[in-house]
């Protein structure tokens, strides 16, 4: 399926709401230290807001299969609008911990009915296996929230203090996320056939019956390349400085790092319709190696930073289009909700842990142990999507 002038309104709002839903929660990148100084809490704790909402997201996911199943993308986006809001309220109201983690716990759970996964499963709604260049073009944009939504929260909260910006991220979900969802998005009637022959069929457990293999495969090979890309793109200036890279040049890089993984899904969305999401999962997974190889051999030599940059760089940012896609290789309408609903613990888990792990890590052993510790994970995964091209084939799904 092309994208063409049918479907552009419908990534527009998506793009819309998942713009500022990203970019809203993103709240300790920028207001952390304010957090910490007003809630009496380290910096460390309060940049642990997010990593708990991220894991309630993935806790949460699997038990709105069912309703994404029976209902359709639409509705379950519009409750998690509406539930963001007092997420947003707690924790502006916070004046300790209890409130603030209150606050990012039903952010979570929101999450989970408007972030992503939902947008992935309501893009396959409407295109089927064509949801993938949909999928990569609304990435393509969702890339941004952060570049837009920083520096909007840092002008915001220093004309009208911290408490009154995240309370107006509140009105936003309310005001503008909520009529999108409910009046801008497509319905869908329940999916009540059964399978269609010839693509795995669910069974009532969540898991697909006649595909068990993919769906180990998929969910290890996901999980591990997010743990690999987030995590390390999450520890790089502070890795590159440990290099000897001088700081100002690391954050450069770092910025840089962000504008080549965006090319990387444009060049994906241009030419996404001559492959499909394993192609671009197992072309990204030997990128990635080699970038990291390239900073152990130089040694952070400026050589090694630029090929790692490129190498990297291009294939971190196809990979987390293929992590959103490759399950459409596989799995209907109704599989590929289940599959990607039950995926969505153990990805959020992955991202979550990531971060802290390797900057662990990198400050007890250094950056070669974060580097070798990556590289090693990083053929792991690629090893996993070798034997999911094997099942592929063994489908006939060539």
């Amino acid at each position: 399926m092309r994208t063409d002038v049918k479907t552009i309104p419908l990534l527009i709002v998506l793009s819309v709401s998942q713009l500022i839903a990203w970019g809203t929660i993103s709240l300790p990148a920028v207001l952390g230290d304010r957090f910490a100084h007003d809630l009496n809490i380290s910096l460390t704790a309060a940049f642990a807001g997010t990593t708990t909402m991220l894991v309630l997201t993935g806790l949460t996911t699997p038990f709105l299969a069912g309703s994404f199943i029976k209902y359709g993308a639409r509705p379950v986006m519009a409750v998690g609008s509406l539930l963001s809001a007092p997420g947003f309220l707690l924790i502006a109201a916070a004046q300790g911990p209890v409130l603030y983690y209150a606050g990012w716990v039903v952010l979570g759970v929101a999450g989970a009915a408007m972030l992503s996964t939902p947008t992935y499963i309501l893009l396959n709604e409407v295109a089927g296996a064509g949801a993938k260049r949909l999928i990569g073009a609304l990435m393509l944009v969702t890339g941004l929230s952060s570049s837009l939504f920083w520096p909007i929260t840092a002008a915001l909260s220093d004309w009208m203090g911290w408490r009154a910006t995240v309370s107006f991220y509140g009105v936003l979900a309310i005001g503008v996320c909520f009529p999108l969802h409910v009046f801008a998005l497509p319905a869908r009637r329940p999916v009540v056939t059964p399978t269609p022959t010839g693509t795995a069929a669910s069974s009532d457990s969540g898991t697909p019956t006649s595909a068990r293999g993919p769906y180990i495969l998929l969910m290890a090979a996901i999980c591990l390349c997010a743990f690999v890309t987030w995590g390390f793109v999450s520890i790089v200036i502070q890795l590159l400085k440990s290099l000897g890279v001088d700081e100002a040049m690391a954050i450069r890089i770092g910025a840089l790092l962000g504008v080549v993984q965006m090319l990387a899904r444009v060049l994906d969305f241009v030419g996404g319709a001559r492959w499909d999401g394993l192609t671009t999962g197992l072309a990204s997974a030997f990128g990635i190696p080699f970038g990291l190889l390239a900073l152990i051999v130089g040694g952070g030599a400026s050589w090694s930073i630029w090929v790692f940059l490129a190498v990297y760089g291009l294939a971190s940012g196809a990979m987390a289009v293929a992590r959103a896609t490759m399950p459409l290789v596989f799995y209907d309408q109704v599989a590929f909700a289940r599959i990607s609903s039950h995926i969505a613990l153990p990805l959020n888990i992955a991202v979550a842990i990531a971060p802290p792990i390797l900057v662990s890590v990198l400050t007890s052993y250094g950056p070669n142990a974060a580097i070798g510790l990556t590289l090693a994970l990083a053929l792991v995964a690629l090893a996993l999507l070798l034997a999911l091209a094997a099942e592929r084939r063994k489908l006939g799904r060539v």
